[in-house]
C-alpha cells in the first residue's frame, strides 16, 4: 500500500476525528521516521510531544519487552511493583506527595477536576478558574476547563471560568466565594507556546495561599524534561498542589498521572470516588521507569537545556533574516515561531522537504524535537526551514 491508499481506507473504516497529514508512518528511530513508501523524515514534533526520548528509545523498548514476558496487566485491587516504583520516582523528582495513574493527559486533568471538587464539597466551593488559550483535553470536563471546542456538546459541566493568560488582575477579580482552584499550563502548547511570566505565577501562588485555593499545574506537555528541568514549575520556584502528567512520561505508551502534594492532609480520592481500569499497569509503568532512567543516564536534562538554547539561537537568526517571523519564544525544547501569516503552507513545504513540525493557533510554528536531539540534526532542520522561508519570500 502507499500513503494515498491508506488514506482512502481510513475514510471507509476510521472516524474522521483528526485532520491528518497525508503520511502513513510505519517506522521510527531516534529523531527520524519513515513512511510506508520508504521516505525518511526528520521529526521535530515527535508524537505530538509524546516521544520525548525520540522514537523507539532502546531503554524503553527493552523495558517493554522484559515486562511483556512477565505480566501485562493486573487490576488495581492488587498491588503492582512497577506502579509503586514509578510513583516513587515521580515523587523523588518533583515534590513530596502521592500519585494516581491513568491513561492520558485528559484523564489526568479529569482526576484533578474531580479532586478539587471533592476537596471543596464540604465548603460548597466547586469553581475552577482556567486561562484563555489553554488546552486541557477533550473529555467533557476537560473541555469545559479549556473553554472552547465544545460546540455541539452542550450543555457543558458548569463551574469553570476563563481569564486572560498572564493577567493577574483579571484572575484576582474572577476569584469568588465558590472558587476552589486555579489551573494553568506554565507554557501553553496548543495556545501557541505562550510562556507564563515568573512574577505572574508567584502572585498566583500567593493568592491561592491567601484564599485557600488549590493550585493545579497542567504539565502534560511541559513535564518530564522537555524544558531542561524535570518539570516546568521548577523554573518558577513554585510548587503546585496538583500536577497533571502524561505524554513524555511513557515515551509512546498510554500513561497519565495526577500528582497530589503531601501538604494536602485530607484523604480526598478514596475507594469508590475515582478509578482507572488500565491506570498504572505493569507495562506502561515499566516504560515510565525506563524513561526516567534514560534521562538520568543520558544527562538529557542538560541536553534539553543546551540544545534548546542552540535551537532558539538558530531560530532567532531566521527571525533576523525573514520579516515574516514576528517572535521566537519558549523554554528548552518547547519552542514556537509566531508568524505574520498562516503557517499551514510552511508546514506542508517543510514536510515535502523532509521535516515534520506543527502549526497551532494558525500562525505559530511549534518546534519541539526530542531530548536526544543533536546540533547536527538541529542544523539540518534549520537549513530546511531556511529554504522554506526563502521560497515563501520568492513566491
Amino acid at each position: 500500500m502507499n500513503n494515498q491508499e491508506v488514506a482512502s481506507q481510513y475514510e471507509q473504516f476510521v472516524l474522521p476525528t483528526y485532520v491528518r497529514s497525508p503520511l502513513c508512518l510505519v517506522k521510527g528511530k531516534g529523531s527520524k521516521v519513515w513512511d510506508i513508501e520508504g521516505h525518511e523524515y526528520l521529526d521535530f514534533f515527535p508524537g505530538w510531544a509524546v516521544s520525548g526520548l525520540g522514537h523507539c528509545h532502546p531503554a524503553v523498548i527493552n523495558a517493554i519487552k522484559n515486562q511483556a514476558r512477565k505480566i501485562l496487566h493486573i487490576p488495581n485491587n492488587y498491588y503492582g511493583l512497577r506502579q509503586l516504583q514509578l510513583a516513587e520516582k515521580i515523587i523523588e523528582r518533583s515534590f513530596p506527595g502521592r500519585v494516581f495513574f491513568c491513561n492520558s493527559g485528559a484523564e489526568a486533568m479529569e482526576a484533578a477536576i474531580k479532586f478539587v471538587r471533592k476537596f471543596g464539597s464540604a465548603s460548597g466551593r466547586y469553581e475552577m478558574i482556567t486561562m484563555e488559550g489553554a488546552f486541557h483535553g477533550r473529555t467533557l470536563a476537560a473541555l469545559a476547563a479549556t473553554g472552547k471546542y465544545y460546540k455541539g456538546f452542550e450543555p457543558m459541566p458548569e463551574g469553570f471560568k476563563q481569564v486572560p493568560f498572564n493577567n493577574f488582575e483579571a484572575l484576582k477579580q474572577a476569584v469568588g466565594p465558590k472558587t476552589i482552584a486555579i489551573a494553568l499550563e506554565l507554557i501553553q502548547g496548543e495556545g501557541g507556546i505562550q510562556v507564563a511570566e515568573i512574577d505572574y505565577v508567584r502572585k498566583i501562588k500567593a493568592l491561592c495561599e491567601e484564599k485557600k485555593l488549590l493550585l493545579v499545574f497542567d504539565e502534560v506537555q511541559t513535564g518530564i524534561g522537555r524544558t531542561g528541568k524535570w518539570f516546568a514549575y521548577q523554573h518558577y520556584g513554585v510548587e503546585p498542589d496538583l500536577m497533571a502528567l502524561a505524554k513524555s512520561l511513557g515515551s509512546g505508551v498510554p500513561i497519565g498521572a495526577l500528582v497530589v502534594n503531601k501538604r494536602i492532609k485530607e484523604e480526598v480520592l478514596v475507594p469508590g470516588t475515582h478509578a482507572s481500569t488500565y491506570g498504572g499497569n505493569p507495562l506502561v509503568t515499566a516504560a515510565g521507569l525506563a524513561v526516567f532512567k534514560a534521562i538520568e543516564q543520558g544527562k538529557l536534562l542538560r541536553n534539553a537545556e543546551e540544545m534548546g538554547a542552540y535551537l532558539k539561537s538558530k531560530l532567532t537568526a531566521l527571525k533576523e533574516k525573514y520579516s515574516s517571523i514576528k517572535e521566537v519564544r519558549g523554554i528548552g525544547l518547547m519552542l514556537g515561531m509566531e508568524l505574520d501569516r498562516p503557517g499551514a503552507e510552511l508546514v506542508k513545504q517543510a514536510r515535502e522537504k523532509g521535516l515534520l513540525i506543527n502549526c497551532t493557533q494558525e500562525r505559530v510554528l511549534r518546534i519541539m524535537p526530542a531530548m536526544i536531539v543533536t546540533k547536527r540534526l538541529i542544523d539540518k532542520a534549520v537549513q530546511i526551514l531556511d529554504q522554506v522561508f526563502s521560497e515563501a519570500v520568492v513566491g
